[in-house]
């Protein structure tokens, strides 16, 4: 007879908890109205940045995402006879494995690159000349690199589509676009109720240094009617924490751009905080704002939601895990979904999920 106390230990229950993030993807579903037009223009588009994004086509990403994350088990094969390469020349676990299950969930096939030393570049070999390779290998590309320039490098050799998995301290548009189809699951009257209360967006990070927080940035600029104040937490001093053009950005799209170092000051009116401590710089990361951290007992608002892109560290405790704020874990799941809407898109196979129910 198994032992009672290790039979507690290896036990595991297979339902997904809805503390995790427990808004149906139906709900937002229901809130855009299908238009392939948008998506069918994704076609012949590498993804480099957010700057590339017009709002109708990022609704429509986030329907697709939606209808794939509402009906998992009814597409299986839209990408099958596809080839992805990913290539992740900087460590990665989620964006990486997310980036392959959203393509092996959809029947396609996987050549993958993690380890760059194993590789041509090793001998001094360009990224324009890997990126003419590959046209020949896959029929689109993800890549991370350390380096900001290495993704426009393999961008000017490529006839296949390539997608910025993270370039140095540049951007994550992917990252960013997760962040934001989590935000409207929880929260879709703000799409489609005209005039509905604008939330207060909390980003403790640093935008001059954190692709993820400069992409986040990029997308609230493109959404000014959701976000009635957005706040900036961290250490440093106005001339270090933004670079030449982020904060102008958001005024310019009639944000209420706000700063702050004492985070406990700024959590009770938030209704979004998205938290994150690393930027990876050259080949190594750094952390900002160690003095910063959220835990089950931090002021925050009843209602709040937590994002963070992970990996965190101590400044997002795990007492938060079992609480509703607690949004990050379906945020890393919602990635998987909103990338293989992507993905479909840019290989040319959204007529397979259009106009399915």
């Amino acid at each position: 007879m198994v032992k009672a106390d290790l039979e507690a230990v290896v036990k595991f229950n297979r339902e997904r908890p809805d503390v995790y993030g427990n808004a149906h993807p139906k709900n937002l579903l229901r809130a855009i109205q299908e238009d392939g037009d948008h998506l069918s223009k994704l076609s012949s588009r590498h993804i480099y940045s957010i700057d590339q994004f017009e709002r109708e086509s990022l609704f429509q990403l986030f329907r697709l995402a939606a209808k794939y994350e509402a009906n998992p088990d009814r597409f299986g094969t839209s990408l099958q006879g596809k080839i992805l390469i990913s290539a992740f020349y900087e460590p990665s676990t989620r964006t990486r494995l997310s980036f392959e299950s959203a393509w092996h969930r959809l029947g396609g096939d996987i050549m993958s690159i993690t380890d760059r030393s194993t590789t041509g570049i090793a001998k001094g070999e360009s990224l324009a000349d890997v990126g003419e390779m590959f046209n020949n290998y896959g029929d689109c590309v993800v890549l991370r690199d350390t380096n900001a320039n290495s993704v426009r490098e393999m961008m000017s050799a490529l006839r296949i589509p390539i997608i910025n998995a993270g370039n140095g301290t540049d951007e994550h548009p992917t990252q960013a676009m997760a962040d934001l189809y989590t935000i409207f699951k929880w929260k879709p009257s703000l799409i489609t109720e005209e005039g509905s209360e604008k939330i207060n967006l909390c980003v403790v990070g640093l935008p001059s240094k954190m692709r993820t927080v400069r992409s986040l940035l990029k997308l609230v600029a493109l959404f000014p009617e959701c976000f009635g104040q957005v706040t900036i937490v961290n250490d440093q001093s106005m001339e270090t924490m933004f670079d030449e053009g982020q904060a102008t950005q958001l005024l310019d799209a009639g944000i209420d751009l706000q700063t702050s170092d004492c985070l406990d000051d700024v959590l009770p009116d938030a209704d979004v905080v998205y938290i994150n401590a690393i930027a990876w710089e050259g080949n190594s990361f750094n952390q900002y704002g160690k003095q910063f951290h959220i835990t089950s007992d931090s002021p925050l608002k009843k209602s709040a939601i937590i994002l963070h892109p992970l990996a965190r560290g101590a400044e997002l405790c795990c007492s938060l895990d079992s609480t509703e704020h607690n949004w990050y874990f379906a945020q890393a799941r919602g990635a998987v979904f909103l990338r293989q809407a992507l993905l479909t898109c840019l290989v040319q196979r959204a007529e397979r999920v259009l106009d399915i129910v």
